[in-house]
């Protein structure tokens, strides 16, 4: 899994900020790492992380806060169902390419199922992974659909080591070396059950 990055943690966090939702809420953070963002205005935080160490620390940190935090171990953009939530946050793996959006595909097929009603998705994306087909995708889910915020970012190590790959293919320039990481929102308010 991907590794939450400082850039992506401001965007979501910020992006979450921004977000109004009752007092009492239901949070589902895929992945993240991001679940104590949402302290204080929380009924309950559900974490599904594949990593052991990452559900480990989401208890901790969880505990800590005195959140309500429940962390899972699990794949964050599996099928199973662990309910509806006024707030899904997620920053699914990928590497841009031919199955960069084995995770993006799952998770915009389900976003609808996730959310309860007038609930708010927020996902962290890449510029290289097609965010037209992912807002195409939850628009198609009847949900509204928009990037809420973007920033610039470096090359991590993961993307730097696929350079070439992505050069040949046309997802980048010849010597591009930054992505826009993006904030996608997706709201079930407004919209038929």
């Amino acid at each position: 899994m991907r590794t939450l990055r400082r850039t992506d943690a401001r965007l979501l966090s910020g992006a979450l900020a921004e977000t109004r939702f009752r007092p009492g809420a239901r949070v589902l953070d895929l992945g993240t790492g991001a679940a104590a963002a949402a302290r204080g205005r929380v009924a309950e935080v559900v974490t599904i992380e594949r990593c052991r160490r990452a559900v480990l620390s989401a208890r901790v940190h969880g505990s800590l806060r005195r959140l309500p935090v429940r962390a899972f171990r699990g794949d964050p953009a599996g099928r199973g169902s662990p309910g509806r939530f006024d707030v899904v946050l997620a920053n699914p793996p990928y590497v841009p390419g031919p199955d960069g959006r084995r995770y993006l595909d799952p998770l915009c097929a389900r976003a609808r199922d996730l959310l309860a009603r007038q609930g708010t998705l927020l996902m962290v994306h890449s510029s290289l992974c097609d965010p037209e087909a992912t807002l195409e995708e939850l628009r198609r889910q009847r949900l509204r659909a928009s990037v809420v915020a973007s920033r610039l970012q470096p090359f991590d190590p993961v993307l730097s080591g696929h350079r070439r790959y992505l050069e040949r293919t046309g997802l980048l320039e010849p010597g591009q070396d930054f992505e826009e990481l993006l904030v996608i929102r997706a709201d079930r308010s407004g919209c038929a059950a």
